[in-house]
């Protein structure tokens, strides 16, 4: 499986691909900008991420920001719903708007600080298996 992790800040990065490093080849980006250019290279390379993980408050470009990009990209390339990359959003901060990215495209959403045995629940539940 391959993976995109989009977290600005350091401990979580190391937090979550810890967890996400047994499912997959995870790479990382720290900013929305640099989360939009992976995504974009991954699929104009025919090398699809099967899952991204985007926190909702990042630099450059927010989670909310980058989901909607994703799924135009998507859209753009006449995806049908099944084949789009599943996505999950992360946040710290309770005042979250999930209503607004389910709306925008969002699969689930994790609340910070991530409890890993509920994450991996939701992980399985979203058919991904650990590999390692």
């Amino acid at each position: 499986m391959k993976i995109l992790l989009a977290e600005d800040d350091f401990a979580s990065r190391k937090f979550m691909s810890k967890i996400l490093d047994k499912y997959g080849e995870t790479d990382i980006t720290v900013n929305g900008l640099e989360a939009v250019d992976a995504f974009l290279m991954a699929l104009d390379d025919d090398e699809r991420y099967d899952l991204v993980i985007l926190d909702v408050m990042m630099p450059m470009l927010d989670g909310y920001q980058v989901l909607s990009t994703i799924r135009k990209f998507e859209s753009d390339r006449n995806f049908k719903p099944d084949e789009r990359t599943r996505v999950i959003m992360t946040t710290a901060n309770e005042e979250i708007n999930v209503k607004k990215a389910m709306e925008i495209g969002c699969d689930a959403y994790v609340g910070k600080p991530v409890n890993v045995e509920r994450f991996t629940m939701l992980l399985s539940k979203m058919g991904f298996e650990q590999i390692k």
